[in-house]
């Protein structure tokens, strides 16, 4: 489906979000109301479950309580392929890239492949799972990963010292390490920094997936999402119980329990806030021995003055 299509299903697709959500509030002016009435915990936000004044709504939409996000993502591996039948690398990991300016060779959504039990392989894209019970968190000496009141694992840039103690604590291996200075565009450097949006990057900090809570309280889905094909990641919240994927909106609680999905490393406790549910792109028309994909490429043109060798785990 190109890209002016799958926006025009997504607006509709927002629009079916907020009535089940029951906002209450008339089609005409959901674009109006979506970012106020999903505006929480940002630095510029204010108090949680603040009411709206009656009368301050523009559209005449009575006052609607502000009620906290605890934002959560479903993958449903029955339809991701690795991008295989776009003959492209995961697209999600490249919409992450382009709109948060993630240096090379960071993935903050990684696309890997699995054998399956058996013969055979899936792709698992892996973002920071954003834990209810973070390892990360309770070892950083400083302070500067952080959990907030929606759920989301953020990182202070401006606290961080470069310990490195958060990689080493994390299980799922999804943190990294700016050896230099990051190799990125050159607007990238006019971008206002916040734990939210890691904007410009700087040399000697971790970074990582922020789950985009600055993109959905402005009424739209991450990058990944928006960008997946297949229409395989799903983004809601806990609190209302549902998630959409720009097609279709689900009751996350019945979706889940119906089709089995599970967390990774659910024994260590850690609680992630993403889920998947089995499959190896059936879906989306992919076989189980239909093994690799296309690497992941970074837009930025490298210059004799850009920093290289870096490696994933090190300088």
């Amino acid at each position: 489906m190109d890209r002016k299509k799958n926006l025009e299903k997504w607006r509709l697709s927002r629009r079916r979000f907020l009535e089940i959500a029951g906002l209450g509030i008339a089609a005409s002016a959901v674009a109006a109301t979506v970012p106020r009435l999903t505006r929480k915990g940002g630095r510029d936000a204010g108090p949680a479950n603040q009411e709206v004044p009656a009368g301050e709504d523009a559209a005449g939409t009575e006052a609607v309580s502000r009620r906290l996000r605890r934002w959560m993502m479903v993958i449903d591996l029955r339809k991701c392929d690795g991008c295989q039948s776009q003959d492209t690398p995961p697209q999600c990991t490249a919409a992450c890239i382009e709109g948060h300016f993630v240096p090379e060779p960071m993935e903050w959504i990684e696309v890997y492949e699995y054998e399956l039990p058996g013969e055979g392989t899936q792709f698992l894209p892996a973002p920071c799972q954003h834990c209810q019970n973070p390892p990360c968190v309770a070892v950083c000496p400083v302070g500067a990963t952080f959990s907030t009141p929606e759920g989301v694992v953020l990182i202070d840039h401006q606290r961080c010292i470069g310990c490195r103690m958060c990689m080493a604590a994390c299980p799922y291996d999804r943190r990294f390490f700016t050896w230099g200075d990051p190799l990125i565009p050159p607007e990238a450097l006019l971008a206002d920094y916040s734990p939210e949006h890691q904007v410009p990057l700087p040399k000697g900090v971790t970074a990582k997936c922020d789950f985009c809570p600055d993109v959905a309280r402005a009424g739209r889905l991450p990058y990944c999402i928006q960008a997946c094909p297949q229409y395989a990641i799903y983004y809601g919240d806990f609190e209302e119980d549902l998630a959409t994927n720009g097609e279709e909106v689900v009751r996350v609680s019945r979706f889940r329990a119906e089709h089995d999905a599970y967390r990774l490393k659910e024994d260590l406790g850690t609680r992630p806030r993403v889920y998947y549910i089995p499959g190896h792109g059936e879906l989306a028309g992919r076989g189980p021995l239909d093994g690799g994909r296309l690497p992941t490429t970074w837009p930025w043109v490298r210059s004799e003055e850009s920093p290289t060798g870096w490696k994933r785990s090190g300088r």
